[in-house]
């Protein structure tokens, strides 16, 4: 299949599935662009997910974005973006009409119940492979794992500012950048 088309349903399928957005989105994105369609590597992956958080817009879409531009220029961010974004401007567009007319129902209310909960299951486990990737270098326990002692510090360090309301999210960017820049040059 024509790159620019694979992009555009791969990105269309993540964007079918993405229920919950932003993190939620990862082990989908992951799958879809590491292991079935080897695009990028495990460490392009977790930094195109860095540079994405750094830059306004979903998390999704900037990846999609990213991905398609790396691989194919301007087309394929394109296709790609497109493809992410459309399945959920139709579905929106659809549920509004629905909510409109039954959002008051019991059944309706438990759904989003249902969801929000699976969401943050989808949230844990994005979480959860991308300490994996950023401390060990690995995206599963079952790979052997290689410890990154100075990424444990900056994370350390990191979730401190931010628990302890001492530091916000972009002066932590800022800082995490300039020390990486630092440490990694």
């Amino acid at each position: 299949m024509n790159l620019i088309l694979e992009l555009f349903f791969t990105f269309l399928k993540i964007g079918l599935f993405s229920i919950g957005g932003g993190y939620a989105t990862l082990p989908l994105i992951q799958q879809q662009a590491v292991v079935v369609h080897p695009w990028l590597t495990l460490q392009e992956f977790t930094d195109i997910i860095t540079l994405s958080q750094m830059t306004p817009g979903p998390l999704a879409v900037n990846t999609s974005t990213f991905v398609g531009m790396r691989l194919a220029g301007m087309a394929g961010a394109i296709a790609a973006t497109g493809g992410c974004v459309l399945c959920g401007i139709l579905i929106s567009l659809g549920l509004q009409r629905f909510f409109r007319r039954n959002g008051d129902q019991k059944a309706v209310l438990h759904l989003l119940e249902t969801l929000k909960s699976a969401s943050v299951g989808l949230i844990a486990a994005s979480a959860a492979t991308i300490v994996l990737i950023a401390l060990f270098g690995v995206s599963s326990w079952k790979q052997p794992l290689q410890f990154n002692g100075t990424a444990l510090i900056l994370f350390a360090l990191s979730l401190a500012a931010i628990v302890k309301g001492k530091l916000g999210p972009v002066p932590l960017l800022i800082l995490s950048a300039l020390a990486g820049c630092f440490l990694y040059l």
